[in-house]
Parts: C-alpha cells; structure tokens; sequence
C-alpha cells in the first residue's frame, strides 16, 4: 500500500519564511500533491471501510428464485377463496418443501398443498403461500402456531390442513429478483465498504474486491515534556493527548492508524524515529515542534528532507493566517516521498489543523469524491459579541442545534482548552475579514459528527 508509483508529493512555492499563507492556500496545496493509493484485490472482510474502485454488476438475480416468506402451505389461489373460520377448505398435504432442498419439489394440483419452510422454493403449481397461522397445522383443530408432524400419529388428518382465510396470488411468495436483477449494478464504484455493503456482495456471490486500501497513517508526538497516560507525572510534564486524538480522527476518517509514543526534543531522535515508521507509512502526522521556539525538534530534524539524494522530497514550514493553528509544515519525507504533515503542538491547535488539513489528505488518499467536512450555516446564539483578530480565520469550538439551526460556542479561543473540544460537535468559521460577530449573525459552521 505505498504511494511510490503516483507522482511524488513535492512542496509548493514556499515564498520566503515572511509569507503568510491562507487557510485555502495551504489546503490546495496538500491536495495538490496527494494521488490515490493504487487498487488492490481483498477478501469481503478485509475490504470492510475501503473504497470500491469498479462497478460490481449482478451475476445471478437475488434472490434466485421464487420463494416462501413464512412457514405454511404451498397453494392454488382458487381451493381457498371462500375459506372461513367455520367453514375452512380443506386440502390434501402431499409433500414437503424444506429450504435448501434440491429439484422442484412436488407439484400442487387442485384440493391440494404442500407444506413449505421460509426461504424454500415455490413448488410448480402453488399461487400464494398462507402462513401456518392461518390454518389448524394439519391438527384437526383450531389455529396452530406450528406445523403437526406427518404421521406423528396414524389416523390423525396431518395428512390433511384446514386453511381458515383466504390468500391473493402471490402472498408471502418473494418473486425472484425481487431485490437485485442479474446484469443490475450492485455497488457503483466510490461507494465505502461498510457492514451492508460487504453483505451484498457475499450475497451475490462476491468472494474478493477491487478496493483502494485504508491509508496507513502513522501519528507521532514530540515534545520531552509528554508522559503516557497511566504513566506519574513529575514537575513540568503532561501527558501526550495529542497522539491520542489524531490517531482517533484518523480512524474516524477512514485509515489504518500507527500512534507512536512520544519522541523528545532530541532531533536525531526524531529523524530516526520517522524514517524507522515511513516502512508501514502512507501518510506521516507529527504535532508539536514547527513553531519558533528553541526546541522546535520538527524542524530541525527535517532540515534534512530535502537533501540533493532525496528528489523530490521536502518539507515546508510556513505561518499561516488562522487562529488557531498558525504553524504548518507540509511536504513529502523518504525514497517514497511519503506526505507528512507537521501539525502544531497545543491540543486545540493541533486537532482543528488535522481536521481542516489531515483528514481531507486521507480522504484524497481513498480517492472519495468529497473529501470535506459538511459545512452548514446557522445563526450565533451567544450572550455577548464575539471578538476575532483582523486578518485571520478564527475556528471556535461550538455546538449545533439542527432542529434551531443555531450554534453555541462553547469554551473560549485558547489553544489548550482540551475540555471545550471535547464538548463541542462542530467548528464555528469566523472569515479574516470579520472582527466582531454579533449574536443573532449568520456563519459558517463546520460539523464534526457526520
């Protein structure tokens, strides 16, 4: 599942470490350098969550023929159109039609039924199927619940069934081809294998796929500060959530992900690390280090990318207009040029980047049609005007309403506030041109949960 027959990705025009880049800037950029991993055949169960690269046609139809809906008797429409209660039709049983049985089973001639099973086929002859429920199951009696044993007991009437209503052509009888038709096409090409998908085509006879696979997505944090969780902490260390997060946003978008535990601020460190994981890597995530402080390790450790021996490869670190989430790197890494993308390190920061830049590189990655979140409009409902810096996009953590087509912001704009965005559903979009939103305006929302 490597990339290494696509163009590699290669960085756009950095413009200088002043330049300012766009949030779309930056997007168009990353997506202009992925290309789709190439098809592989897969086993149904291995093909679950990928994306199916051809149209799957309808060998046989499904199903393959006429068969009952319910346990009951096989008859003539005309032998039960006056049947009652108190003057039931009575009609000979002269067989058995079980599900799986081979050959056409019995034919049913007038006065006649064949007592059948759900799924079996319909025998020559028979019309409709009426339900055991609906007859004395060959017991002499009343209505039965099941069916009376042939013969259980000689000289009882199981040889017999008393059918107390009557059925129209065609009851509880699944015509063939009912659900799909031979030559239909079954799954159109794009569509994601999820559990009914994969079901449909073990029904028709499915055994293996053309799929483009997951993207294998490796997750890496750095920072000497990051204890695991369940690890004590000591002064001035945190545990590393941000691993944690991605890992899951990349799974909730479709790929295979790799966490790596936690790199200090040692750049050959680092290096090593990310070179070790490029093996099992279709896309590289680091977060922490790409901003300009004196233990930025991300840069340092990735001056080398885009070494005369390594064409084609290289990594941009840039300052983008967006709050928050400012720091980006973007660029490919390895004899594969590997896409990695340096997200920064506050939790906030880092989660809001890989759903505006990450997740839409998985989804090109799977080569879907639409590679972005849902965005909606909704208005503000807020108890004092929102503030936003001139000249960058502002994401808010908020909540949305569908039914009031409203959005709360919830938490406030710090990078850290980890809470808020684990309470929030959505994204609420603040335009570079906007400063203040009043409650009651119009905005963008981008929604998180679909």
């Amino acid at each position: 599942m490597s990339t290494t027959e696509a163009p590699p990705a290669t960085v756009g025009d950095g413009g200088g470490p002043d330049r300012v880049w766009s949030v779309d800037e930056h997007l168009d950029d990353i997506l202009g350098a992925i290309h789709p991993l190439e098809p592989i055949e897969l086993q149904l169960l291995d093909a679950q969550g990928c994306v199916l690269v051809e149209d799957v046609t309808v060998p046989v139809s499904l199903p393959p023929f006429d068969n009952s809906s319910m346990d009951g008797y096989a008859v003539r429409v005309a032998d039960i159109a006056d049947a009652s209660t108190e003057f039931p039709a009575v009609l000979t049983v002269i067989g058995d039609v079980a599900a799986g049985s081979g050959g056409a089973g019995p034919t049913v001639g007038p006065g006649e039924a064949a007592r059948i099973m759900t799924g079996a086929p319909l025998p020559p002859g028979a019309e409709a199927v009426v339900p055991v429920e609906w007859t004395d199951g060959g017991s002499g009696g009343g209505p039965a619940t099941a069916f009376r044993s042939a013969g259980a007991n000689p000289g009882d009437s199981a040889g017999e069934v008393r059918v107390h209503r009557p059925a129209t052509a065609r009851a509880h009888v699944r015509a063939a081809g009912s659900d799909v038709r031979a030559g239909d096409t079954a799954l159109a090409a794009g569509t994601v294998l999820g559990p009914p998908q994969i079901g449909l085509l073990a029904a028709i006879g499915r055994a293996t796929v053309l799929v483009r696979p997951r993207p294998r997505v490796v997750v890496l944090s750095t920072g000497s500060e990051l204890v695991q969780p369940g690890e004590e902490l000591s002064a001035g260390q945190i545990h590393d959530s941000n691993s944690f997060a991605l890992a899951a946003a990349a799974r909730d978008a479709g790929a295979i992900a790799y966490r790596v535990g936690a790199v200090t601020d040692d750049a050959e460190h680092l290096r090593d690390t990310i070179e070790d994981q490029l093996v099992r890597a279709d896309l590289m995530v680091t977060t922490g280090g790409v901003s300009v402080g004196a233990y930025d390790v991300v840069k340092e450790a990735l001056a080398h990318a885009g070494d005369e021996d390594e064409p084609g490869s290289g990594v941009d670190f840039r300052k983008l207009a967006m709050q928050p989430g400012k720091p980006q790197g973007f660029g490919s890494i390895g004899p594969d040029h590997t896409p990695l993308l340096a997200l920064p390190g506050n939790p906030v920061s880092s989660y809001v980047s890989f759903e505006l830049f990450v997740r839409p590189a998985i989804r090109a990655l799977m080569a879907l049609p639409d590679v972005h979140r849902p965005v909606v409009r909704a208005t503000l409902k807020a108890d004092k005007e929102l503030t936003s810096p001139s000249g960058k996009r502002q994401f808010l953590r908020g909540t949305h309403d569908a039914d009031t087509g409203t959005v709360t912001p919830v938490g406030g704009a710090g990078s850290h506030l980890v809470a808020a965005l684990a309470h929030a559903d959505c994204l609420l979009v603040v335009p570079e041109d906007t400063t203040a939103l009043a409650p009651g305006s119009e905005v963008d929302v981008v929604l998180l949960t679909r």
